[in-house]
């Protein structure tokens, strides 16, 4: 059985996963992929560092650029962290010729078109899995399965963190710091939350599956993302009460037109909507083919073992592609066709709370100021028993592009009669 040579770069949380499973795991994966997969060498910050698996002393280097000099390492694993460090790795190993695995979002998503632009030069794959959705096998499927279909939309959960914490302040009526909190102590937030709960993390995993879906590197500057730290119980309860869930949805879909949106941002979901009763720090994608139609895919999203199993079933998938002299990788990118529709013509529904003094009226220059930018109301909740000058009034609204219902909300913050910023959410359509 032909032996391939492996070169990990990182070895913290998932690097050390995927090193202890590969060896847990040699005969059944070498069974599977009829080849041998030997980890050679094996590149950390720190060699003296103690850490929670032991490889062998004289495989684990300091210098990552040594993985790319030893002719003996055929497939290359990128699980550092960061980006410029990464990028570099990555440019140099395709120059070499070498395959690479990653599950590294950030750069895809900040540098991917650099990337992959050096990839196809070299006719050297990479590959990704893990980059997205943990062991949920999504790549794979866009990539393999659905390679005869126009993916017509993608709506998804992406962030298991933000996903525990709207479940819990949903479960038990918290606010935001306190589920936030729990999420820290539970080991599901890290302590520094903040690409989990503004959103960015879920935009990164979005604009990587927008490549794929739709064949061009959607920009950071494209995307429209907004976190879930301003919602607030009360926002939970008007929700429930309107017959939705609240969750951090990243949407991706083209139109008539072959224009692209991509946006993440807390949205309200219908209780019956299969997205509704995806809880905890599960993910869950569901992705309309034109041929295929509706698929739902289900998992946790993060996490050593299930990033460990995408960046293990990649690499089987790499050792193909050499043992058979780079001939055996189907998928190739297609034409760089597509284009991003501008948020402010993105259509939706739309939560709208506000906090306003209580007299008559005021619904009144509320409606007409969404009326003179063509925008209608679907239902109202005004509840009773709040004590103190301000009572909240929260609206249903019909489906109205972006920029003119941002417009309309920046014109009824300005009034008179409302006391507080008002919370805008989007509703899944």
């Amino acid at each position: 059985m032909e032996r391939i040579g492996i070169g990990l770069a990182g070895l913290g949380t998932v690097g050390a996963g995927v090193y202890k499973h590969l060896i847990q795991n040699r005969v059944l994966i070498s069974e599977r992929v009829g080849l041998e997969l030997a980890v050679r060498r094996i590149a950390v910050r720190n060699p003296d560092m103690v850490r929670t698996v032991h490889p062998p002393r004289e495989i684990v280097t300091g210098r990552w650029e040594e993985l790319i000099e030893d002719p003996a390492i055929n497939i290359l694993v990128e699980l550092m962290g960061g980006i410029d460090t990464p990028y570099q790795f990555m440019m140099r190993a395709l120059d070499a010729g070498k395959a690479v695995v990653t599950g590294n979002k950030a750069l895809l998503a900040e540098r991917g078109f650099e990337i992959f632009e050096k990839a196809a030069d070299k006719g050297v794959p990479i590959f990704f899995e893990a980059a997205v959705a943990g062991g949920i096998p999504i790549i794979k499927s866009i990539r393999e399965g659905f390679i005869g279909n126009h993916i017509e939309s993608i709506h998804a959960i992406l962030n298991g963190t933000s996903n525990y914490i709207l479940s819990r302040m949903t479960e038990e009526s918290m606010d935001f710091p306190e589920a936030l909190r729990e999420a820290q102590e539970q080991g599901y937030a890290e302590a520094d939350p903040t690409l989990d709960v503004n959103g960015w993390d879920a935009a990164h995993k979005a604009i990587i599956l927008a490549s794929l879906a739709y064949g061009f590197w959607v920009g950071t500057s494209q995307i429209h993302v907004a976190g879930i730290d301003p919602i607030t119980a009360s926002d939970i309860r008007f929700a429930d009460r309107l017959g939705y869930r609240i969750k951090l949805v990243a949407t991706i879909r083209t139109n008539r037109d072959s224009l692209v949106e991509a946006h993440v941002h807390p949205t309200l979901v219908p209780k019956q909507h299969v997205l509704a009763s995806v809880n905890g720090v599960f993910n869950a994608l569901m992705v309309r083919g034109d041929i295929v139609g509706d698929t739902l895919f289900y998992g946790r999203g993060a996490g050593q073992d299930p990033t460990t199993s995408s960046v293990i079933s990649d690499l089987a998938q790499a050792a193909i592609w050499y043992d058979s002299g780079g001939k055996a990788f189907g998928f190739t990118p297609h034409g760089l066709y597509g284009k991003c529709l501008p948020i402010e013509r993105v259509s939706s529904g739309y939560y709208l709370r506000l906090s306003v003094v209580d007299e008559p009226g005021v619904l009144a220059q509320v409606a007409s100021i969404l009326g003179s930018h063509q925008i209608g109301i679907s239902s109202v909740i005004q509840p009773e028993g709040h004590e103190g000058d301000a009572v909240p009034l929260v609206l249903i609204i019909h489906d109205a592009p972006f920029g003119k219902m941002w417009t309309a909300v920046q014109r009824i913050q300005s009034l008179a009669c409302v006391k507080a910023s008002p919370m805008l959410l989007w509703v899944l359509s």
